[in-house]
């Protein structure tokens, strides 16, 4: 069970491929918001419960009603990668059952003092990723993610080539430069002429990700009738969404749910950190330590400041400024090069 955020379910994904490649017997169910079931339709033996928060999972009464549903399912043990509240009494209620659960530890301590002012402890905390691997140990099920398999690309539909084009020998780049909160976002004129760069370049050909109207209107004020650049936001739906970050060469992402799904599907991800950092265990899996770009300890040496990016400080707002544009173009051009060898 792992109910939101976009990111935090992706990261699953991963995990959940381990588990049905090295145990083929297992049956796994996800319970997820409906939104999120397009990450899970590839991998075998995986079967998804769509958890109804406005009708008949709502409130108390609706969780006992959740219960109900998932009880039918003859389920053997119940991971829960949430551990809030509703999932805690899912949990508990399967215990009672007789049944084996366990929970992920997020960690918390560790992630404060990696975040705190004063007395901050600046070392790497266990990944997401692993706390979940930790959490299906204590079911009986030990998971190596040494060795990571990815689906195939996926087959573009010809709708959605009516808006991408035919890749044929281009590079194709994603640009997700948003995130939930502003402590995350690289500054837009920033990413303005990291657009502006990387599109003088024929080869390339740049897609643009965000989310509503706002975005949307920055988006296309970025493009600036660039041939080669393209927002895709608010023109696809998640399905094209993920075929096109399949067929992706790089995606460049904050620290935000693109980058989580984009790895996922084993594409390369360029991150951006900002208030966060990567220390916190929330870097996009199976990507090198080089890829997540961060901004400078040395002006900054309070960042992190902040586990989600929800907290700034007076005086660190500019700190993403020290990641400059010629460094993130230079290092796509690195990961494009290595691809190519």
């Amino acid at each position: 069970m792992r109910l939101s955020a976009m990111g935090d379910v992706a990261m699953i994904v991963p995990v959940l491929r381990a588990l049905v490649t090295q145990y083929p017997s297992a049956k796994i169910t996800v319970v997820s918001r409906p939104f999120f079931e397009p990450f899970f339709k590839e991998i075998p033996n995986v079967c998804f419960f769509a958890f109804d928060a406005h009708k008949r999972h709502k409130g108390f009464l609706g969780l006992l009603r959740l219960f109900n549903d998932l009880k039918k399912l003859n389920v053997d043990a119940f991971a829960d990668l949430h551990n809030v509240i509703r999932s805690k009494i899912i949990r508990f209620l399967f215990a009672l059952l007789g049944k084996k659960v366990a929970y992920t530890d997020k960690g918390r301590t560790e992630k404060k003092a990696l975040t705190r002012l004063e007395n901050k402890i600046f070392q790497p905390v266990k990944t997401m990723l692993e706390r979940h691997v930790s959490t299906f140990r204590k079911l009986g099920f030990s998971i190596d993610l040494n060795h990571p398999t990815f689906p195939v690309k996926a087959i573009i539909s010809e709708e959605l080539v009516q808006l991408t084009g035919e890749k044929r020998n281009l590079n194709w780049i994603g640009i997700a430069p948003f995130a939930q909160y502003e402590g995350k976002i690289y500054p837009l004129d920033l990413m303005q002429k990291v657009i502006e760069m990387l599109s003088e370049n024929s080869s390339i050909k740049l897609f643009l990700f965000g989310g509503g109207e706002k975005e949307i209107s920055l988006l296309n004020q970025m493009v600036k009738n660039n041939p080669n650049t393209i927002v895709v936001a608010g023109k696809i739906n998640l399905n094209q969404e993920l075929q096109l970050i399949s067929n992706l060469d790089i995606m460049l992402s904050m620290d935000s749910g693109n980058a989580h799904i984009a790895a996922m599907l084993g594409v390369s991800v360029i991150t951006l950190w900002g208030a966060t950092h990567p220390f916190a265990g929330f870097a996009p899996f199976n990507q090198d330590q080089e890829n997540c770009l961060t901004a400078d300890r040395i002006q900054f040496p309070l960042l992190p400041t902040s586990v989600y990016g929800n907290k700034t400080i007076p005086g660190y707002k500019d700190a993403m400024r020290t990641i400059l544009p010629e460094d993130i173009v230079k290092s796509i051009y690195t990961k494009l090069e290595k691809k190519q060898v």
